[in-house]
């Protein structure tokens, strides 16, 4: 997934985790969901003795969820998970306005750069920290600048579940690319008309990284996320800069299976996506690898609606995917990295080398975590993608 440099990105209290990253790992569903199942006896089941169900509205593209995460996760505590798939954090975001009148969610797994609109929108509550485990989130992941961020007014709004990245997709036969020159400049290169696959609003917010990175921008990019005036300003650039390349665009995507689709059917052949769709295509002839700019890095976790049904259960699951079992399970089925101590135990070796193709040299130390981006961001970025799509 769906949704995550260092210099300037104000996340630096990540910077555990991505220490972490040279033993980064996303793990083979079937080991990780093994190592649940071994888990699963009466030391576990007394910890999360529970029992009812909770209501569930995450990313749709991770079959390994419903087929063995959710299984382990119910023989652990006893609770049932309802499901609600949805393709991007918009249409959560959406469904999750539509429950304030239903009820029928409880909880959602956005980014935590989006954690500040959903609250802003009266849409989640704090949780009940008491009822979790934060000693059990890697460091820089639930503390530190992290930590601050997920918090509002006293309250703990989102709490961690899987965090990766979002770099460049390259076929090694007709884009090859090489750490250090591979750029998000490629993107727009004349040479790929007709052959790029890439997210309408994370694509902007590469034509701005870009732009900002050759000194052609009146302000810094970062600054886009902190008032209205400069976001319009610096945007309005970078729409009609990408507007001159638009015949580059094979496909824009919006979620796992339909940015899959775009390199092996819709001919795509470079483009900006997710870590987790890198991994599904490496078979298939394509790399995936830190552009030099910096790769997008993303922080997703669970939010607690503020008319949840089954609050109980709600902290019994949060709780559970902080554990290294869970964790585990959990960034297996999204070929991303585990939130919880002990989780990067479980790493397959196949996707140990995976990521660790993906961030050579000082890739990690480039990471370029998404700034915070409240409603009024949100509302206005998705206008800027709207004239994108249809320029």
């Amino acid at each position: 997934m769906k949704r995550r440099d260092l210099d300037a990105a104000p996340a630096r209290g990540t910077a555990g985790a991505m220490r972490l990253l040279t033993r980064r790992a996303a793990l083979k569903a079937g080991a990780a969901a093994g190592a649940v199942a071994l888990a699963a006896p009466a030391i576990v089941r007394n910890a999360f003795a529970s029992s009812g169900e909770v209501n569930f509205m995450g990313w749709s593209g991770y079959p390994d969820l419903a087929a063995k995460v959710f299984p382990a996760f119910q023989k652990a505590t006893g609770i049932k998970v309802n499901f609600v798939e949805q393709p991007d954090q918009d249409s959560m975001f959406a469904q999750a306005k539509l429950s304030l009148q239903t009820a029928a969610v409880d909880v959602v797994e956005p980014t935590l750069d989006r954690a500040a609109g959903w609250n802003t929108n009266g849409l989640i509550q704090g949780w009940d920290t008491g009822k979790l485990s934060m000693d059990n989130y890697i460091p820089g992941l639930a503390d530190g600048s992290a930590g601050e961020r997920a918090t509002i007014d006293g309250k703990r709004m989102i709490v961690p579940s899987v965090w990766g990245t979002e770099a460049m997709i390259f076929s090694k036969t007709e884009a090859p690319g090489e750490y250090g020159k591979i750029s998000l400049g490629d993107l727009w290169d004349d040479k790929y008309v007709g052959k790029v696959c890439i997210r309408a609003h994370s694509s902007l917010a590469a034509m701005g990284r870009w732009l900002d990175s050759q000194g052609k921008l009146p302000k810094p990019w970062l600054d886009s996320y902190k008032d209205e005036a400069t976001m319009k300003q610096l945007w309005d650039i970078a729409l009609a800069e990408a507007t001159k390349h638009k015949a580059n665009v094979a496909q824009f995507w919006n979620g796992e299976n339909d940015a899959q689709a775009a390199y092996r059917t819709n001919g795509a052949v470079i483009g900006l996506n997710w870590d987790s769709t890198g991994y599904n295509l490496r078979k298939d002839g394509f790399g995936f690898l830190a552009p030099k700019e910096g790769a997008f890095a993303w922080n997703q976790g669970f939010v607690l609606m503020k008319n949840a049904k089954n609050v109980e259960q709600a902290h019994a699951f949060a709780k559970w995917v902080s554990t290294a079992d869970g964790s585990a399970a959990w960034a297996s089925a999204f070929s991303a990295n585990a939130v919880g101590k002990g989780g990067i135990d479980l790493a397959d070796p196949d996707v140990k080398a995976f990521y660790s193709a993906a961030y050579p040299g000082d890739a990690l130390q480039k990471l370029w975590w998404w700034p915070t981006q409240e409603a009024w961001f949100i509302k206005l970025r998705g206008e800027y993608a709207d004239k994108w799509k249809a320029a």
